[in-house]
């Protein structure tokens, strides 16, 4: 096992009802600005627990963070925020609204230039404004992290960044939230939570049985609870159980120790990025060929995978990847997920467009062992099509 720091403050409120509980956490004479979405949350009862819940605070709020949150939008609300000396927001959404908010809380302390900069140079983020959540769609692990991938239209640029800083101070977890959201969403959470733990999972061995029977546990029970939530969104106990398996598998606790892969994740932000195909629906599209592409060095997770998840336990050790990587497409095909840029009606010219802009950025050294390079990463695409 490798050495690990590992720090993860989210205070986590579980369960029914729990949106009454954000009284008790954000302190009384706070100025908070509420963000969310396209107005989902007047829909479903939501918006009216947090306003009864927030009765006795002062709140403003900002409507229209996007899917992929816009930075031009996020600079609309860090302006208001500014003006009206917020000092504790409130993100009550998905993963796009917390990422966008955690970009904001960022911004409103940023002493550079341009907070652009906090994800196009890396510039430290060296304070933020606390913040809360209120999550609705399990998919990112944005409510338990402090991670944040942000959209520049201007520029067609999907990036990313994380603080220590911008950790939520809570999160509030209540699968009625889900209840009704549509099964596109569902299918793109589950997907998007089952690619995050392989991307921890599946680089190579280094003598870590925990973390390793712990992602497998996320994925055997995401490949369970998947299919339940799409026959039954309503089921309170399904929906339960994949909200908290879209928190554990990327709030720290499973990569503690062991090398971590994001490849997949950096090449298809640029497909949501150029085309704005959904993220879940990318990382189908780039997971499978990569995984072929790099077999040989992830060999032996490979087959522990297909061993423990898929039972793929028969052939030679190239057919058993296969049909470990088959049984994968199959899943997500399953949860109505096409996996070929081809059924995106995207070819050829967006990869020469996607290596054309990392030759730009100089993208290098991608991948667990810093062997992905422009090259490879135009072979893995065209191996998508």
């Amino acid at each position: 096992m490798n050495n690990f720091t590992f720090y993860n403050p989210v205070k986590i409120l579980f369960g029914k009802g729990q949106i009454a509980s954000i009284k008790n956490e954000i302190p009384a004479n706070a100025r908070i600005m509420m963000t969310y979405g396209g107005g989902s949350i007047k829909k479903n009862g939501v918006y009216e627990q947090v306003k009864e819940a927030l009765k006795d605070h002062t709140v403003l709020e900002f409507e229209g963070i996007e899917p992929n949150p816009h930075y031009e939008t996020l600079m609309q609300a860090v302006e208001i925020a500014k003006r009206h000396q917020i000092d504790f927001f409130l993100a009550v959404g998905g993963g796009s609204v917390i990422d966008g908010t955690k970009f904001i809380v960022a911004a409103m302390n940023y002493e550079g230039g341009d907070p652009w900069e906090i994800l196009s140079i890396k510039a430290p983020v060296t304070s933020a404004v606390p913040f809360g959540a209120i999550l609705t769609l399990p998919a990112t692990g944005s409510e338990m992290n402090s991670g944040s991938v942000i959209t520049r239209v201007e520029t067609q640029e999907k990036l990313a960044f994380g603080s220590p800083f911008t950790f939520p101070k809570f999160s509030v977890l209540d699968p009625e939230t889900t209840f009704t959201l549509p099964l596109r969403q569902i299918s793109n959470g589950i997907v998007d939570a089952y690619t995050h733990v392989l991307e921890q999972y599946l680089t190579y061995p280094v003598n870590a049985p925990l973390q390793d029977r712990m992602a497998e546990s996320v994925l055997l029970t995401l490949k369970e609870e998947g299919p339940k939530a799409l026959q039954n969104p309503q089921d309170y106990d399904v929906m339960a159980n994949f909200m908290w398996c879209a928190t554990m598998a990327l709030n720290g606790v499973i990569r503690v120790g062991v090398p971590t892969d994001w490849a997949t994740h950096y090449i298809a932000h640029e497909l949501t990025a150029l085309h704005g195909i959904d993220h879940a629906r990318t990382l189908a599209v780039v997971l499978p060929s990569l995984l072929r592409y790099k077999q040989e060095s992830k060999k032996a997770k490979l087959l522990q995978y297909g061993e423990r998840v898929w039972g793929v336990n028969a052939g030679t050790e190239d057919e058993r990847i296969e049909a470990t990587i088959q049984a994968t497409i199959a899943f997500f095909e399953s949860l109505d997920i096409r996996t070929r840029l081809s059924d995106y009606e995207v070819g050829e010219d967006t990869v020469k467009a996607i290596v054309q802009r990392f030759h730009e950025r100089g993208v290098k050294d991608l991948g667990e062992r810093s062997d992905i390079q422009i090259e490879d990463i135009e072979e893995i695409l065209m191996k998508s099509i």
